[in-house]
């Protein structure tokens, strides 16, 4: 027998599933440490509204949020929770982190910057892209002949899966609800793309947004949600892809501009009971507009973009109101460290495939049936009520698998030498080596 699970998000969108990166996702990870500046290059000048500038390395704190959002992501992928979107808003995080690493980023000139975060992005996409469309092709589909993509313009379409500037074309229905995937699988591998569309369309603004913000920063804040609360809300409604993408850069665009401000410390410049008691207005009027507006999966926030909207900014600016700017994860944490490493280190690997791999676990797991054992009722049924939770701890190995197949290409993409398990390993020894040298010279 096959299991499906539940399908699928993320987006602004209602109708058909829309996936999250990141969570992406969260924009591209970086590496361990501070980007290097150009070679015998000044320090660019820093505005008079700009902090002074942080001790070099990695936030852990904002490591952490990552890796967290990208559980949340795969967990809901998986179970389907909607309680999962109000929970922890997975998407308005990573969109948030990004924003504050791209306006880091940002003294240097815009150009490079965006250059080298569409670098990142792009080949690990082209990876992914090559196997889900060789998996299409071998299942049957042809985009010239489906209705449901325009013909012709299904293959131009294709480009969106090398430059994520639109909608992917993809099946909505390929193979048979029998076969070794669900006939949906095409939907839920392909439709996580949406989040990398969103994540090109930021960066691409950013330089911008970051200007308009260091001179206006709250009417740049807020524009977003106003926006949100014109094309998320049907008051004004624009067709097709277009609306879907305009829908997701309101709904999370506050968000990126967020981290932004609290890049710049603009959030720090606000009283702790102030941020915090507005947030939870703002949080309170989200839930009370999706009371009103909820969707076919109930409080599932992705289906209520103005709800999404609110909910999330309210959420991110509390998480980073209370951001403690951690150079190490502290006391228990620290035993997750190298988990943080890594899911840093490969995030865009871990969103894209996430979908696929959940779905993966569905072939294996049913060859359990075929046990002699299983031929019992009692134990068919133990596993028929547990089938989610073997799923769940399925899809962790396969996502290492995974990194270690393909995971390296975020390397090749940004530069670096290939690793095959990024988790810090090599320079928490580094370092510990360096300190004991450093300490032998004081001597």
């Amino acid at each position: 027998m096959t299991h499906g699970y539940q399908p699928t998000d993320t987006g602004a969108h209602a109708g058909p599933p829309d996936p999250a990166w990141p969570a992406a996702p969260y924009g591209v990870p970086q590496q361990r440490v501070t980007e290097p500046e150009p070679a015998a290059a000044a320090e660019p000048s820093v505005p008079a509204s700009a902090p002074a500038p942080k001790k070099p390395g990695r936030d852990r704190y904002l490591d952490l949020l990552r890796s967290i959002a990208l559980v949340r992501v795969v967990v809901y992928h998986l179970f389907g929770w909607a309680w999962l979107t109000v929970l922890f808003p997975s998407m308005g995080v990573m969109f948030a982190l990004a924003g504050s690493l791209m306006a880091r980023s940002l003294k240097r000139p815009a150009w490079g910057v965006i250059r080298g975060r569409v670098r990142r992005l792009l080949p690990p996409l082209w990876v992914f892209s090559a196997v889900v469309l060789a998996m299409m092709f071998a299942g049957g589909w042809n985009p010239l002949k489906d209705p449901d993509h325009g013909g012709t313009w299904g293959l131009v379409d294709l480009i969106n899966y090398i430059v994520p500037i639109g909608a992917p074309p993809f099946p909505w229905s390929i193979g048979s609800k029998s076969g070794l995937l669900e006939d949906t699988w095409a939907v839920q591998a392909a439709g996580v793309l949406w989040y990398l569309r969103a994540y090109l369309w930021f960066v691409v603004a950013s330089p911008l947004l970051l200007w308009a913000f260091r001179r206006a920063p709250w009417p740049t804040l807020l524009a977003p949600l106003g926006l949100t609360a014109v094309v998320g809300t049907g008051i004004v409604t624009i067709p097709g892809e277009t609306g879907n993408a305009v829908t997701d850069f309101a709904v999370y665009g506050s968000c990126w501009v967020l981290g932004m401000a609290h890049h710049d410390g603009f959030l720090a410049k606000i009283p702790r009971y102030v941020a915090v008691s507005c947030a939870a207005l703002v949080m309170a009027f989200g839930l009370w507009w999706a009371s009103g507006h909820l969707g076919p999966d109930g409080w599932d926030l992705n289906d209520i973009p103005l709800a999404q909207a609110t909910w999330s900014f309210g959420f991110v600016v509390i998480l980073l109101q209370y951001s403690p700017s951690w150079q190490e994860l502290p006391g228990r944490l620290a035993k997750w460290d190298k988990l943080v490493t890594l899911s840093n280190n490969r995030a865009v690997t871990i969103y894209l495939w996430h979908n696929l791999l959940i779905m993966a676990t569905v072939p294996i797991l049913d060859r359990l049936y075929e046990l002699p054992f299983m031929q019992d009722e009692r134990a068919t049924a133990a596993l028929d009520s547990t089938y989610m939770i073997w799923m769940f701890f399925l899809v962790w190995p396969l996502i290492g698998l995974a990194i270690l197949a393909v995971g390296w290409v975020e390397d090749i993409a940004a530069k670096r030498s290939p690793r095959l398990w990024p988790n810090g390993t090599k320079n928490t020894k580094t370092r510990r080596r360096n300190s004991s040298r450093a300490g032998h010279r004081a001597k």
